[in-house]
């Protein structure tokens, strides 16, 4: 079994992957070809944006984001500790501080109740996470930046194809960042991501400093870096993208059905659905979570909050002893991730932000709690079965 299966996603769509490679590989533009440009084009228009910048990886592109606001020295950026350290990385590398708010227990998005008191004078962005396949509220996020004149950057490395009452991950702020990781939920077969806005010099800002800090060669306005996106990757994700609208439908189906069936009580039989699906509980869509869950239930399933589609980049559950069940899947044959065991103001290399252990409880608690299951479009039911049934019996329910 495979925690992600990119195995099958490349067995079923190899003619257009192969055939995508083989053009560029006859053309030999591989550094900013056509497949770039039309590629960006097509992003624009899934995302509903008007400027598209594909970079080199997820990182470069929250960097390069950082870089165009003109965020520096002396600056602070609020964002959360319970996230992949490429987040709160980037900040340092500009000469920034990063500023942790805590998280919501459920979701592991950031408290957006935190946000506006962690604000001072030298706060110049606010950069918050859509962890694991789904968006913290932007509508409040926007209203208190707005209040204070600060600029937000999403970071959706996690939650592309996700929604939030209609408009799409990475199209909501002004500036919206995302990963092509091959493990994302849309991957290519390297390092790469993309940056989306509506703010038309702030585009050719970020442009520039993807490419050397200018848009022109031989002149060169900004410091900027070799942050280009490969030209063989574009056309991977040009392959992939036809597909990738029926691949988060498979997604949010799989999730809630991972929901499904840790939540039925445990003499419920899935099997008995005349769809072999399983049921799902009363109120609930098959594109979200359950109205409500067991309050003793020792698993406890990622909910989707109102408003929200999920893309379940991770499926995501929270368990006391997390080890322990880790362990049991694995003599089982059954993969488990854990993402994070250890949250950035733990990390050495941010101790001098001057926070201790204690300062971040839900963040905290988190990391000692969760670990994502096999999770990915191809993921067949009775492989979900098995996966479910090996976690009741690991937890005796």
């Amino acid at each position: 079994m495979n925690f992600i299966d990119l195995q099958e996603q490349y067995a079923r769509y190899r003619p257009q992957i192969d055939g995508r490679i083989k053009r560029v590989l006859e053309h030999g533009h591989f550094i900013m070809g056509p497949e770039i440009a039309e590629l960006e084009a097509a992003l624009s228009t899934f995302v509903g944006v008007r400027h598209t910048i594909t970079v080199a990886s997820g990182t470069d592109s929250l960097e390069i984001a950082l870089r165009a606001l003109g965020i520096g020295p002396g600056d602070e950026v609020i964002t959360v500790p319970f996230t992949w350290i490429s987040t709160a990385e980037v900040i340092g590398l500009v000469g920034a501080k990063p500023v942790f708010v805590d998280i919501e227990p459920e979701t592991y998005n950031i408290d957006i109740d935190l946000i506006e008191p962690a604000i001072t004078p030298r706060t110049k962005a606010i950069l918050p996470v859509s962890l694991f396949g789904q968006m913290p509220d932007y509508d409040r996020i926007n209203a208190i930046a707005a209040k204070h004149k600060l600029p937000v950057i999403e970071d959706g490395a996690q939650s592309f194809g996700a929604t939030q009452r209609g408009r799409r991950s990475c199209g909501v702020t002004l500036i919206g960042s995302t990963s092509f990781f091959p493990a994302k939920p849309l991957g290519c077969y390297g390092d790469g991501g993309a940056l989306f806005t509506n703010d038309d010099a702030l585009a050719d800002t970020m442009r520039a400093i993807r490419t050397h800090g200018g848009l022109k060669r031989h002149h060169h306005p900004y410091l900027g870096m070799n942050g280009r996106f490969d030209t063989l990757q574009a056309a991977v994700l040009l392959a992939k993208l036809p597909h990738f609208e029926w691949e988060v439908e498979q997604r949010a189906h799989i999730g809630a059905r991972y929901t499904a069936l840790l939540t039925q009580p445990p003499s419920a039989d899935a099997s008995s659905n005349p769809d072999n699906s399983s049921p799902l509980p009363p109120g609930s869509a098959r594109t979200g979570a359950p109205t409500h869950r067991r309050t003793d239930a020792p698993v406890l399933p990622p909910p989707v909050a109102p408003g929200n589609t999920h893309v379940y980049a991770q499926y995501t559950i929270r368990v006391p002893d997390r080890d322990a069940l880790g362990a049991a899947l694995k003599a089982q044959g059954i993969p488990t991730a854990v993402y994070y065991p250890k949250c950035l103001h733990e990390q050495p290399v941010f101790a001098d932000c001057g926070y201790r252990f204690g300062d971040f409880p839900v963040s905290e608690k988190a990391s000692r709690e969760v670990i994502s299951l096999p999770m990915h479009p191809f993921l067949s039911e009775p492989d979900q079965d098995r996966i479910v049934a090996a976690i009741r019996e690991a937890v005796g329910r």
